[in-house]
């Protein structure tokens, strides 16, 4: 029944519930993708024998009308989300062995809602950086080829094997945790759809933690109806985290009602400055739809945007290096003996961390220190301020912001060995980032060289109604249907 592996998440929903098929069945299908396209390295840890058990009870559930949400639904849970009795490794050495005895909030509202879960995808370590190259247990790829490729593309990061499993139909949806465009990224590259909710829409408890005043899950699906189904499910206020915004959450799935006449789109004249003729001319195509669609389009300034690259990598290293702190071969994962306290810390930490994770932690504890903290970490903060404050004058002329996801299409694996080259890559994801507001990657077309492209759309914050509206009329008006190859 590989058939069914085409199947949207509501068309699968509605199959379910018809009884075209059980849930076990759909599951079925979507482990044999799995053993199929194992070179991918999509998953870190797959659980196809509880993933049947729990398709087993969401077919009890639907049988007595009990059924959840997202019953049945098979879904790939990045390995970022602590899952009770599932290894959760984010992706290092240092966790390699770390099975959890709780559960996060995020995946536990899924699996309350019926979701089934296939595995745990692999991510750049600790969510560090852009191509899930940065991975304890290797490259994830990208199912998409350009002509002519002898090696894999980059299916993006730190959610690579997220993007990696849906785009190649291993999974109907996946999570993914947004820090500087972890979800919107990858999904742009692997031509799939990603949401990044606004900071304290979803709960991070129970997320292991990079930047925490960064750091936002996300859902990462096929279409917008599925994105916006499955972040229904994902947001909702957690007391466990003091961060989680009380709110009440809307239905996302029925704002999608296709109307955005005398919406006004915003076009950040700064986000132009070297973009390439392709991605130029992809982002006028969008205007274009959403003019045709009633929307007007509206020329807006974010002139702090320039600085936004360089403030995020002060802050998010800051972060990164006190939330680290934690791994240090005392309590849990990783501990390499050595003579004395201070040399088993020394062990474990230069053992269990890679090149990326040890120059984040190096930079954030040197803007962080005694002699440069007001020079380097107090001015980021400030600036990160002047970044959310241009939004928010934005957002008084505009409903939502339209962009590029990302300056290329995804690049050759190992193609980018420079860290700062890497680091562009966030140019257009991160000042939302800073700025805490939501943003939904959407695929739009094929470059010349047959690689997605993608859109970004970026709205007020808690106003994901709005984002979801427009990212779907984008969608609709685009109409991407493409496949990657042999997938």
């Amino acid at each position: 029944m590989s058939n069914l592996t085409d199947l949207t998440m509501a068309d699968a929903l509605h199959g379910l519930e018809s009884g075209d098929f059980s849930a076990v069945d759909l599951t079925r299908a979507y482990i044999g993708k799995m053993e199929a396209h194992k070179s991918l390295n999509a998953y870190i840890t797959e659980t196809p024998e509880l993933a049947l058990q729990q398709a087993e009870a969401s077919d009890t559930r639907r049988r007595k009308g009990e059924a959840g949400a997202m019953d049945g639904m098979p879904i790939a849970m990045k390995d970022l989300f602590c899952t009770e009795g599932v290894r959760t490794t984010a992706a290092s050495h240092m966790l390699e062995n770390f099975v959890p005895t709780y559960e996060s909030t995020v995946s536990g509202k899924l699996k309350a809602a019926g979701a089934v879960m296939l595995g745990k995808a692999n991510l750049d370590e600790f969510a560090m950086g852009g191509a899930n190259s940065n991975s304890y247990f290797g490259q994830a790829a990208n199912p998409w080829k350009a002509a002519g490729d002898t090696g894999v593309r980059v299916p993006g990061g730190s959610s690579g094997g997220s993007a990696a499993a849906v785009a190649a139909h291993m999974a109907i949806a996946a999570t993914g945790t947004d820090t500087g465009g972890s979800i919107r990224q990858p999904a742009s590259y692997c031509g799939i759809v990603g949401v990044k909710p606004t900071y304290g829409r979803c709960s991070r408890w129970g997320v292991v933690a990079f930047a925490s005043s960064l750091d936002q899950p996300g859902p990462m699906a096929r279409t917008v109806a599925d994105a916006a189904l499955m972040l229904n499910v994902m947001a909702g206020f957690d007391p466990k985290d003091s961060t989680s915004a009380d709110m009440a959450v809307p239905d996302f799935s029925a704002v999608l009602t296709g109307d955005i006449r005398g919406l006004k789109v915003g076009i950040p004249r700064e986000y132009r400055e070297g973009v390439s003729p392709e991605i130029l001319a992809v982002w006028q195509q969008g205007e274009e739809w959403l003019r045709a669609a009633g929307a007007e389009v509206v020329e807006v300034s974010l002139p702090n945007t320039r600085a936004a690259l360089a403030t995020y990598y002060i802050i998010a290293p800051a972060e990164a290096s006190s939330n680290l702190a934690r791994y240090d071969g005392v309590r849990y994962g990783l501990r390499v003996p050595g003579d004395g306290l201070a040399e088993m810390y020394e062990n474990t930490r230069a053992a269990g961390f890679g090149n990326e994770v040890k120059r984040r932690i190096l930079i954030g504890t040197y803007v962080l220190s005694a002699g440069y903290y007001d020079a380097y970490y107090l001015k980021a903060q400030k600036v990160r301020a002047l970044v959310a404050r241009d939004f928010a004058e934005a957002y008084k002329q505009v409903d939502v912001l339209l962009t590029p996801t990302a300056p290329t299409t995804a690049f050759v694996a190992g193609s980018q060995e420079d860290p700062v080259t890497m680091y562009l890559n966030d140019v257009f994801t991160v000042p939302a980032s800073l700025a805490g507001i939501p943003g939904a990657a959407v695929p739009v077309g094929l470059a010349a060289n047959g690689l997605p492209l993608g859109l970004q759309l970026l709205g007020r914050p808690f106003d994901e109604e709005t984002l979801l509206r427009v990212a779907g009329v984008i969608e609709e008006a685009a109409g991407f249907t493409a496949r990657p190859e042999g997938f």
